[in-house]
This record gives C-alpha cells, sequence and structure tokens, in this order.
C-alpha cells in the first residue's frame, strides 16, 4: 500500500502537509519513511508510532512477545497499556486494546487470572488494571480488585502522616501539661529549668524535673473541599492519587467536608465512596472527552459557603468546548468567593502536562495554578483554612 498521489512525499508544503504525511507514516509503518520523506515523526507522534509498532508490527513477521520489541526491551504489556491511554482518544484506545486481545492474544492482564496472582502489585500494573477492567470477567474483577486494595494501602501508608501533619495541632510552650507522652517533650525548657543541675564531675545535666507542653488543636471551621478530576489518560497518576488523599480528608471529619467526582464529557460524583479509595478507583474509567466547563458547573453547584469552600481541579487544561465558556464558568466561581486551585499534576513526582494558555488565563481570573505532591496539597489546604 501507497500513500495515494495526492500527498507529497518529499518536503513539505506546509504544516498541514506534514500533518498528513505524518498520519500516513503512522498507518503505514517504517516501511513508508523514505515514500514519504522521512522525518516527519516528532514529539507525541513518535511516540504513538512506538506504541503501535509494539502491536502491529507482529503483522510482518518482526522479532516480537509480550515484553515488547528490539527496540523497545523493557516495554512490559501493563507499560503499553498505560501509553496507549495516555496517547490516543478513548475510541483508538479502546480498538488497540480490542486488537491486542481478539486478535495477538495480548492483553493477559485482561483474560488471564493467574497473570495478574503472578503479577507484583505496583502503581503501574494499577494503572492498567484501571484501563482495562472494562474487559475482565466477575474472577478476574476480584483478582484486580486485590491488587488495587494492595496498592493503595502502600500509598495509604507513605501518605497519611504526610497528608495529616499540616492539620495536628502545634505545640504550645507557653502551657504545661500532666500527659507526659514523649510528642509533649519540651526539650528547651526541660534543659534551662534544670541548669542548675548540673554535675561537673560527670560534665552532664542532671535531668531532675522533665517540663511538658501542651498541645493547641488549631481551631477552624468546617471547610468543603470539593475534588475534581479528570479522567483522561494522561491524568491516571493523579486520579489515583486524588483518590487516596481525598479518603485521608474524609477522616478528618470535624474539619472538612470532602466531596469527590471524577469527570470526562460526563461527572460522576463518587463522594459516598470517598473513604474507601478502593471502591473510587474501580469505578473510573480512564480515558475519553474532556469537559472542563460541565465539571466545575457541578462543582459550583455542590458549594454551599463560598467564603469557606475550595475546589481543587486536577486537570491538564485541555478543554475540549469553549474554552471562552470554561473561562466565564471560572470567573463566576472566583468572583463569587470560592477559592479555586487547578493542579497540573496530583503525584509524588508532580510533573505538570498541561494547555499553558488555558491555565495562565486561570490565574488572570484569580485562580491559583500549580502542581503539588499530596503532602503540599494538604499544607496549601492547611493554610487556607486556618
Amino acid at each position: 500500500m501507497s500513500p495515494p498521489a495526492s500527498t507529497p512525499a518529499g518536503a513539505g508544503a506546509g504544516a498541514d502537509d506534514r500533518t498528513r504525511r505524518a498520519r500516513w507514516r503512522l498507518v503505514l509503518g517504517a516501511e513508508s519513511d523514505a515514500a514519504l520523506g522521512g522525518g516527519v515523526l516528532d514529539g507525541a507522534a513518535s511516540a504513538r508510532d512506538r506504541a503501535l509498532g509494539f502491536l502491529y508490527d507482529r503483522e510482518i513477521g518482526a522479532e516480537r512477545n509480550v515484553r515488547g520489541s528490539s527496540e523497545d526491551p523493557d516495554l512490559t504489556v501493563p507499560d503499553w497499556v498505560n501509553q496507549v491511554q495516555e496517547l490516543f482518544p478513548r475510541r483508538v484506545a479502546e480498538r488497540l486494546e480490542f486488537d491486542a486481545l481478539e486478535r495477538y492474544g495480548l492483553l493477559e492482564i485482561a483474560t488471564d487470572v493467574d497473570v495478574l496472582r503472578r503479577a507484583t502489585p505496583n502503581t503501574t500494573l494499577l494503572k492498567a488494571v484501571l484501563a482495562t477492567k472494562h474487559l475482565m470477567n466477575v474472577e478476574l474483577l476480584a483478582e484486580a480488585r486485590r491488587i488495587v486494595r494492595v496498592v493503595v494501602d502502600q500509598l495509604l501508608r507513605e501518605l497519611a502522616r504526610p497528608i495529616r501533619s499540616p492539620f495536628t495541632g502545634a505545640l504550645d510552650r507557653r502551657r504545661p501539661t500532666r500527659h507526659r507522652i514523649a510528642s509533649n517533650f519540651d526539650a528547651a525548657a526541660t534543659i534551662r529549668r534544670n541548669l542548675r543541675h548540673y554535675d561537673a564531675e560527670r560534665g552532664a545535666i542532671v535531668i531532675r524535673e522533665p517540663l511538658f507542653s501542651s498541645r493547641v488543636r488549631r481551631h477552624v471551621d468546617r471547610w468543603q473541599v470539593v475534588v475534581l478530576v479528570d479522567q483522561s489518560g494522561s491524568m491516571a497518576d493523579s486520579v489515583i492519587h486524588a483518590a487516596v488523599t481525598a479518603s485521608i480528608f474524609w477522616s478528618f471529619g470535624s474539619l472538612l467536608r470532602p466531596h469527590l467526582a471524577v469527570f470526562s464529557t460526563d461527572v460522576v460524583d463518587l463522594t459516598a465512596d470517598c473513604a474507601d479509595p478502593v471502591e473510587t478507583l474501580m469505578k473510573v474509567q480512564l480515558g475519553g472527552g474532556t469537559d472542563i466547563d460541565h465539571a466545575l458547573r457541578w462543582a459550583e453547584g455542590v458549594v454551599e459557603q463560598p467564603s469557606k469552600a475550595i475546589i481543587v481541579l486536577v486537570t491538564d487544561f485541555c478543554e475540549g468546548g469553549p474554552v471562552d465558556e470554561l473561562l466565564a464558568t471560572v470567573r463566576r466561581i472566583v468572583d463569587g468567593g470560592v477559592t479555586l486551585l487547578g493542579l497540573a499534576a496530583l503525584d509524588q513526582q508532580a510533573v505538570p502536562g498541561y494547555d499553558r494558555a488555558t491555565a495562565e488565563a486561570f490565574v488572570r481570573l484569580g485562580a491559583h495554578v500549580a502542581a503539588m505532591t499530596p503532602h503540599e496539597l494538604a499544607t496549601w489546604v492547611a493554610a487556607k483554612v486556618r
């Protein structure tokens, strides 16, 4: 097969021509490089080509197996599933997954319960499970849920203390206490009080009167924290960390009233499952379109007292609808007194990938935009509600 005569094979005739040649290159594969002039793929297009080659190069008898090609020896099926979710629209990703499953028998993580049982639970596998759980039967879903539980429990152990710490009471050194526990020990005051008991022979201070200080619980009004999470494939890490973070926020019953929702072109309210991030994640459907405006309007309807409400929008800011309508909603929310925080990433690395122009427009309208770890988000929220 060769490209139609209307498609130039040599140097481009502008951006449109280059785009057409890049699309043909993705369809025809590496063998078409010479006919199309070469060098037409870069950036995301090159990544898409590698993902397509991982699957479809089997058609031409390339030396490949389920771990990938000779060019990508470390690529695993879970890695490939995650890349497909990030690089392609949902309909395309679903077609690739269908071919991998039905045509090549490749998606063993979605069809073979023994493979899941042998797999080491980690975040990469968790993302692949979330992307393919719609293909699983009842037995596989039960095993997938076990994997989700193991990874989530590990994240809870890692994140619970850092997220809770900004909300815990501070030591009040002005008030002594009878609660003689290690966390209340006031070392500096104890040393000052016992200096008169210095033992010159031993060269040490004899502690005869240890001092302990009380803790002051920071009193704050109960704030609403509405967490909106973009379900697009590139936000998978943020979805996972948002679910865990929201569940920890849920434990601050006297301080915060969290709401959690995920969105694509629709909004799914997961607040009822907020206490259990496993249930939350099992209801997530990665991929699809993005309607940020619709999600923000939903959040606006949830807010009861704007001056004591924070909307945390976790998204790549790539709006699928009219941006002008989105910005009008942002302006209305901010002018109404709600604190709006847009997060381009919410995970342990906090490496953002986002539409800079839209994010900058949010900032001009009075919203806050950042990329944060869960601990940084907790610190930011605690400072706002204090």
